[in-house]
Formats: structure tokens, C-alpha cells, sequence
């Protein structure tokens, strides 16, 4: 038996995912499969170390040092070839935080920020939220199921005098696409072109399954690190969310100094104690429970395939190349997406992000996070049948 095959209640812990699902969603009855945490518990080095800081019992001010920076530098080494400075690194609590504050520290109210939707939709509601216009360069579906870049597109909208900001999701949420070095290196090439700041949130990173390879598009070239702002962090990876820590790496100095104005601007200068100690034991030690992680939720994957093909034939998965979140298809149904919802929560019970959600090209489609037990994921696929058949 895995270790992730232990279900435990998160019900009572004010966990968003399963305590929250009457304020979000209206309904309280219902399996969530929605929002990205995982329902497994950290490695146990992570626990140790928080408990260790805990019995310490004195909680003063604390700043990230040497021994995170060295942490960081070896992880991403191992894991993806990648060497950095340790000088590059900035603190977030968060990858959601460091997007705004780079929006209000390199755009101004007329400019515009690029983003590639179906994506992450906190990357365009943050872009309005400051007031800046956002351009769509959306994804082409080909004929193999898999998302592609509209390059062509992509350049013309890069182009645009007023856009300053490119906003990249590598690997891409909600698909699960690992963007290759060729793709990359043509995204670098035309925002060197045009000047176009690029934000890289690589967060899903650590979570390669099926053979797949990420590339930084910062490791690529020193011109391409010196345009991107690249953000990374374990929460994903060793189910930290709560915790609130993320790192950012910048490169250029002059950039790096403009963020540092904006982080004093708004008083967020360091992170919360406890997510550093994790953030550390994580990537100090966490790499054996990852390497367990990996192929169950590869199993998790072929076992929705199978599912599907059985019990739901006209519902398709996007086989993730990253991430713990699956892109179901469900356009063969003729649903709108409020259809899709009613029938999800009120039908099958079952609580699921709603692919408009991600933008217009989204629409049809069904986001589900298999970060779960198998026996949470076969109640969960049983309610998804129920609701849609």
C-alpha cells in the first residue's frame, strides 16, 4: 500500500478545498476536485522541521539565509540541469503576490500584458484588477488533443508599442503542457525583439510525469534570463500552499532593484517563518517522497483514462505532461458551462473547476485535480459519470 493511499478528513481544518464548498460553490454536500492542493500530508521532514521550530517556541523576526539559498541552487540543479546565482533570488509569499507587485513595478495604467488563455486565471483578473489591458494569444487545440502556440499572433500582439509584460505558465495550467526548448526559445527571441518583460510562473515544474522534460526558458540564454522573472516554489510540489512561500529568480539587477522598491512600497519584504523552514526541509529532503509522488499520480492518470473509455466515452483527457490536474473535454455533450455546473454540483455532486473560468476558449472543458487517494478518485469519476450521463 502507497502512503498515498491513506485517506484522511481535511473537514474542520478551514481547509478552502473541502470547508469552504457552501460559500464557493453554494453547495455543501459535494467532493471537491476543484482547487490545487493535494490531499496528501508533506514529507515527513517537512513536519519535522516545523515541529522543531515550534518547540523552539520563540517565533521573532527570521530571514531566509545561506542555507535556503544553498537548498534552492541544489534543487534546481538536480532536478533540471539548471544552475543559478543565488543572488537572484527574491522571496514571495506567494507566486499570485509577485505577479501583481511586478505589474505595478513594470506597467503602467496604459499598458499591456500578454497572456496565453486557457491559463491560470488569476494572471488576467490581476492584469485588470491594475487597470491594464489584456491581450488574449490564445492556445490552438491540433490534431493530436495538445495545445500549440499561435506564434504569428503572439507576435502581433507583442508587438503593440503598449504591451510591456508577457505573462508565461510553464508548465501550463490547466493542461498540463510542458512548453519545449524550441518553444521557448521563439517566445524568448520575440520578446528580446520587441522589449516585452517576460514573467515565467513555473510552479508546476517539479511535477514531470510521463517521461517529460522542463526547461526554464531563462536557462536557455543569458539575453532570455536577463527579460524574465522567473517564480518557483514548493508549494505545489510538496502540497505547502498554506504555508506561503515562493521564490523568485531575477537575473538583471535593474529589475531586480524596481521589484525591491515595489516589495518596501507594499511591505512584503520577507516570508512567514514557518513556510522558510519548509521551504527548506522540502528542498533539502523532499526529493525521495517526490520520486514516490510522481508515478502515483501517473497511476491516477491512466486509471481516468481507462474510466473514461469504459464508462464515459464522450468526455476526453488531456494527457497531463506536468501538474496534478487533468483537462477533461466534455464539448461533445453540447453543455454550456453553467449546464456543466448545475448538472456537477447538483446531479453528481461533485465540485470541479469550470473551464470558461480559464477564458473563453476554455469553455466546454472541465478542470480536476487527481492529487487524491485512489479511492477518493473513484468516488470522484463515479460522480462525474453520474452527472453527466
Amino acid at each position: 500500500m502507497s502512503r498515498f493511499d491513506k485517506v484522511i478528513n481535511r473537514k474542520q481544518t478551514d481547509s478552502v478545498k473541502w470547508d469552504y464548498t457552501k460559500k464557493i460553490f453554494g453547495v455543501e454536500d459535494v467532493l471537491p476536485m476543484w482547487v490545487a492542493d493535494m490531499d496528501f500530508p508533506a514529507p515527513d521532514e517537512v513536519i519535522e522541521a516545523l515541529h522543531a521550530r515550534v518547540n523552539h517556541g520563540i517565533f521573532g523576526y527570521t530571514m531566509p539565509g545561506t542555507k535556503m539559498e544553498k537548498a534552492v541552487q541544489v534543487w534546481l540543479k538536480k532536478r533540471h540541469n539548471w544552475e543559478i546565482d543565488p543572488k537572484t533570488i527574491t522571496y514571495s509569499p506567494g507566486i499570485v503576490t509577485a505577479i501583481s507587485l511586478a505589474i505595478h513595478a513594470f506597467t503602467s495604467h496604459d499598458d499591456k500584458i500578454v497572456v496565453q488563455p486557457p491559463v491560470y486565471y488569476p494572471f488576467f483578473e490581476i492584469a485588470q484588477k491594475h487597470k491594464r489591458e489584456v491581450l488574449y494569444n490564445r492556445l490552438i487545440l491540433n490534431d493530436d488533443f495538445r495545445y500549440e502556440i499561435d506564434f504569428a499572433d503572439l507576435e502581433t500582439k507583442l508587438s503593440d508599442e503598449k504591451t510591456k509584460l508577457f505573462i508565461l505558465c510553464n508548465p501550463h495550467n490547466p493542461s498540463g503542457r510542458v512548453w519545449s526548448r524550441e518553444e521557448l526559445t521563439t517566445i524568448g527571441n520575440l520578446c528580446i525583439k520587441h522589449n516585452v518583460l517576460i514573467i515565467s510562473d513555473d510552479i508546476h515544474s517539479d511535477l514531470l510525469l510521463f517521461g517529460s522534460r522542463y526547461t526554464p526558458i531563462a536557462s536557455i540564454r543569458e539575453d532570455f534570463a536577463n527579460q524574465t522573472i522567473t517564480c518557483v516554489a514548493p508549494s505545489k510540489t510538496f502540497n505547502l500552499a498554506g504555508l506561503q512561500a515562493s521564490i523568485l529568480l531575477i537575473p538583471n539587477d535593474s529589475l531586480k532593484r524596481k521589484y525591491h522598491d515595489v516589495q518596501q512600497l507594499f511591505g512584503l519584504l520577507s516570508i512567514n517563518t514557518l513556510g522558510a523552514d519548509a521551504m527548506e526541509a522540502a528542498y533539502s529532503y523532499g526529493e525521495k517522497w517526490l520520486d514516490e509522488l510522481l508515478p502515483y499520480l501517473e497511476e491516477n492518470v491512466v486509471l481516468i483514462e481507462s474510466y473514461l473509455h469504459e464508462h464515459l466515452p464522450e468526455v476526453k483527457i488531456m494527457r497531463p505532461e506536468s501538474t496534478y490536474l487533468v483537462w477533461l473535454d466534455t464539448r461533445s455533450l453540447n453543455k454550456s458551462d453553467k449546464e456543466l455546473q448545475e448538472l456537477l454540483l447538483k446531479k453528481g455532486k461533485i465540485a470541479l473547476h469550470i473551464g470558461s473560468k480559464f477564458g473563453e476558449n476554455g469553455e466546454g472543458f472541465l478542470r480536476m485535480n487527481i492529487a487524491c487517494p485512489k479511492d477518493t478518485l473513484m468516488a470522484g469519476l463515479k460522480r462525474l459519470a453520474t452527472a453527466l450521463t
